[in-house]
């Protein structure tokens, strides 16, 4: 099974080569008289959207409503979407929409936080509130989270577009984990992420930074005890295969971005800017349902080809977690500074006074 799959990646790369040089023909990034343009032939728009996971999952359902939304609107736009691997790494495609050759992408918080330190607030464990209503409201609408947020992106030559959960995070492992004390010693994956490092710190594991292609062969040949992702991610890419035991803490959210490049979406005509925003604010509730059926899919999925354990936490039994990474709100804070603090503040007060209703 894993020759087949590093036979699987490497076709990836080889695709993402040929992809990119067909792109550098056809003339994609900057026009003749220098200024920034997707690619068009005689008023036709190719507008290209790549992704961070592979085609079926909850960005590749976005992706799908939302070329089917601008199509409709637009007869001379063509939206092209690109899974995981076609277009070389998530860096790669972050940086293809800094430069302008690439339309519009995802951008994981775990990700895109190395560059944009603000954006790791969605990492921090125990954050979010236990109601989903509550929830799906901040990810959508929240005018402090956007703002802030979306001024942090703008000084890297991003522009946020939306904030798209996939998700509670769900922790497998070979061993079954109720307390703290269960993650000692347990070397789990976890995104280059300083806050993901200290808050799996503070549990007692052993976070090993490790790309999303490996995470398999790692589990398989041991060198990963355990690993994290959303149930519809730990379906795809086979996790529940090499692990014994799957434990819901609703410890997080999987958060991703959408973003574009401010200089593409200002150059285009007023109706076009219309209609980018307003497909992206109807695809909010739509994504949301999708998400949520995604993963309650797979969980039940999983369960029908295998015999791994599911384990899910009590209130009382996630409390132990949530005391053991309150310094990492604190290290957060240390390192955003004001507006790093301002985020955290309206999501707190956000749940707060969603609990409340």
């Amino acid at each position: 099974m894993q020759r087949t799959r590093i036979f699987q990646k490497g076709t990836l790369w080889m695709g993402a080569l040929a992809i990119a040089a067909g792109m550098a023909l056809s003339g994609c990034g900057q026009s003749d008289d220098g200024t920034d343009s997707a690619e068009s032939t005689e008023g036709e728009q190719v507008w290209r959207f790549a992704l961070e996971e592979t085609k079926g999952g909850v960005q590749w359902k976005y992706a799908e409503k939302f070329k089917e939304e601008i199509e409709a609107e637009h007869d001379n736009v063509e939206v092209k979407i690109y899974p995981y691997g076609t277009l070389g790494s998530s860096q790669d495609i972050t940086q293809q929409i800094q430069n302008n050759t690439m339309q519009f992408a995802f951008a994981s918080a775990g990700h895109v936080g190395s560059t944009i330190p603000e954006a790791q607030v969605f990492t921090l464990h125990f954050l979010f509130s236990q109601d989903d209503a509550v929830n799906a409201e901040i990810f959508a609408s929240n005018p402090v989270v956007y703002e802030e947020l979306g001024a942090a992106y703008r000084e890297k030559g991003l522009e946020l577009l939306s904030i798209v959960p996939e998700g509670w995070m769900v922790w497998s492992a070979n061993k079954a984990i109720e307390t703290p004390e269960d993650f000692e010693g347990v070397k789990i994956r976890v995104k280059p992420s300083d806050l993901l490092l200290a808050t799996y710190n503070g549990y007692g594991a052993n976070p090993k930074p490790m790309a999303y292609s490996e995470i398999y062969g790692g589990l398989q040949r041991g060198q990963i005890d355990a690993q994290t992702q959303p149930m519809f991610a730990i379906r795809d890419m086979s996790f529940y295969e090499v692990q014994d035991y799957l434990i819901e803490a609703r410890n997080a959210q999987f958060v991703s971005t959408v973003i574009t490049s401010p200089g593409f979406l200002e150059g285009l005509p007023e109706d076009m800017q219309a209609s980018v925003k307003e497909t992206v604010k109807e695809l909010d509730p739509f994504i949301w349902d999708v998400q949520q059926e995604l993963n309650r899919e797979a969980a039940e999925e999983i369960k029908s080809k295998s015999e791994i354990e599911f384990i899910k936490l009590t209130s009382e039994q996630v409390e132990t977690f949530r005391e053991s990474v309150e310094p990492v709100f604190d290290q957060y804070v240390e390192m955003t500074g004001p507006r790093g603090e301002k985020i955290l503040n309206a999501i707190q007060d956000a749940v707060a006074e969603g609990n409340d209703e």
